[in-house]
């Protein structure tokens, strides 16, 4: 999908795979009635990196590279994620906010030309909940994912958000509202969202 069409979609539908030693990632449009459309990204994310990088691909059989985000630093809890085309040429940056991320998980993402957006869990109640979560034995296990809500604001404006849903499996509602935002940096942050969430 070229970056025109991309820019016109306003939903996309994100689908974890559970592989040995990775994470993988599908990104797609939606289709009518609410199901999986055209494969957008492909992602695969390796476990345990001493400096973060995940490439972003066009296909799952990882001809085509579609975008990157990497780590600035090796192992920083606050680093900045520079989000970058095939080309190599740059897109954005993001980055979580750690002192803020205690209580309610908080991302800065910055696109040129548009400024820091900021992204926080819409409830508090829910971020506690999911971190007492986290540490009951046995329970934490369960194969099942606790569902979160990101809103991404802009002065007083929701600009995106993303929706993790109950499952087994993590699925994710990304809804983007302001048509100036680059939609391959919106797809690197709701990924980065799972893959990173818990460094």
């Amino acid at each position: 999908m070229n970056v025109d069409r991309l820019q016109a979609c306003t939903r996309f539908l994100v689908r974890q795979r559970i592989r040995f030693m990775v994470n993988q990632y599908e990104v797609h449009t939606e289709a009518q009635g609410g199901s999986e459309g055209e494969l957008v990204a492909f992602a695969q994310q390796k476990r345990l990196a001493f400096k973060e990088e995940v490439t972003l691909y066009s296909d799952t059989d990882k001809k085509n590279p579609f975008l990157r985000f990497k780590a600035r630093k090796r192992i920083d809890l606050g680093a900045t994620y520079d989000v970058t085309d095939a080309a190599g040429q740059p897109i954005g940056t993001f980055k979580k906010d750690f002192a803020k991320s205690l209580l309610s998980s908080t991302w800065h993402l910055e696109q040129p030309g548009l400024g820091v957006t900021t992204g926080s869990e819409r409830s508090r109640a829910v971020a506690l909940l999911r971190r007492g979560w986290e540490f009951i034995p046995f329970v934490s296990n369960l194969p099942f994912a606790w569902p979160y809500h990101f809103d991404f604001v802009a002065g007083d404006q929701v600009v995106f958000s993303v929706d993790k849903k109950f499952g087994l499996r993590d699925r994710y509602v990304v809804d983007i509202r302001d048509p100036r935002l680059d939609r391959r940096l919106v797809i690197a942050q709701a990924i980065a969202l799972d893959a990173l969430q818990s460094r």
